[in-house]
């Protein structure tokens, strides 16, 4: 398979006053090209630690990360200025990510300056105007600022801006979570119809499962770091064999005048990401924890064809 991202044994820890925090561990992923890879878990599990990782916006602490079959773990800053044009991102906060100094096409431009792409006035507006007629800007808006705009064409003008260099990859964090319902649905369909058109592959990092199934090929669901189960959108809404996803699911809130909804409440302390002990992260927890979990972590392999999940226990659950 053609795959334009892979991380192995992929590592981010932080130094703190207490000890080594435990971002992202041993995370492995395969993306291929042109498809969308859902990132899923609560706040805290590392989903944006690992998309700033990918990006060189935060250093790895071991591992690797191949970019079209090229190592670009450790790239000298030349070469990763050219990599920038191929690798953007979409920030969760469309109002925060923009410079409140510039106007809409200032902000689109300024990838285009930064590289020197084109060599006069006319040809950058004109680029401009593309890339807004594009995400879906009317011309009109052209001249305002970002606090002139409301959240889903602020997050517009975020999208055209990560595509004005036509890359390859874009990292999506949460990039509607900060939008009304019918904003996301505008934006979310916006970027599947990019997708399409030309051929960018997503990360998509979210906490709402009922958004990451509309738009992935893909989920991944982390827990304090770990990659607990990975497979395709629709087998992972049909089975799951990690305890956290299937409480995970059972918390997606469904229309029903039923009192009586099975959910997963889960219990118990959530473990530190410092300095952490020899077991699974998840024991503390789990529901199905027996001393074995609290003594040794458990491997992440393939229970099924495409299926991955790393649980002492998870072939109980087919």
């Amino acid at each position: 398979m053609n795959f334009l991202l892979e991380t192995r044994n992929l590592k981010k820890y932080f130094m703190t006053g207490k000890g080594l925090l435990h971002a992202v561990d041993n995370v492995d992923l395969q993306i291929p090209r042109g498809t969308t890879l859902g990132v899923v878990g609560e706040s805290g599990c590392g989903k944006s630690t690992l998309g700033r990782v990918l990006l060189h916006l935060l250093d790895s602490t071991s591992g690797r990360i191949i970019f079209e079959g090229k190592d670009i773990t450790n790239v000298p800053k030349k070469e990763l200025k050219e990599l920038r044009k191929d690798m953007q991102m979409i920030f969760q906060d469309p109002y925060a990510s923009l410079n409140p100094r510039m106007t809409v096409m200032k902000i689109i431009e300024e990838p285009l300056r930064i590289y020197k792409v084109y060599n006069s006035k006319e040809e950058y507006r004109k680029r401009v105007e593309e890339l807004m007629d594009v995400v879906g800007l009317t011309q009109k808006v052209a001249k305002s600022y970002p606090h002139e705009l409301d959240g889903g064409r602020r997050q517009r003008v975020g999208v055209g801006r990560a595509l004005a260099l036509q890359p390859k990859f874009i990292v999506c964090d949460e990039p509607v979570s900060a939008l009304d319902v019918s904003i996301q649905a505008q934006i979310l369909n916006l970027m599947q119809n990019l997708q399409k058109e030309f051929s960018l592959t997503y990360i998509f990092i979210t906490h709402d499962l009922s958004v990451v199934k509309h738009i992935s090929n893909e989920i991944c669901v982390m827990y304090l770091g770990v990659v607990v189960e990975k497979c395709s959108t629709k087998e992972l809404f049909r089975t799951q064999y990690h305890p956290y996803t299937q409480a995970l699911l059972t918390a997606i809130p469904r229309p029903s005048l039923k009192k009586n909804v099975d959910r997963i409440v889960l219990k118990g302390e959530l473990t530190s990401p410092i300095n952490l002990g020899p077991g699974c992260r998840f024991a503390s927890r789990c529901m199905h924890a027996e001393d074995i979990c609290e003594e040794r972590q458990p491997k992440y392999e393939e229970i099924t064809e495409g299926h991955f999940a790393s649980c002492h226990f998870a072939r109980n659950f087919k």
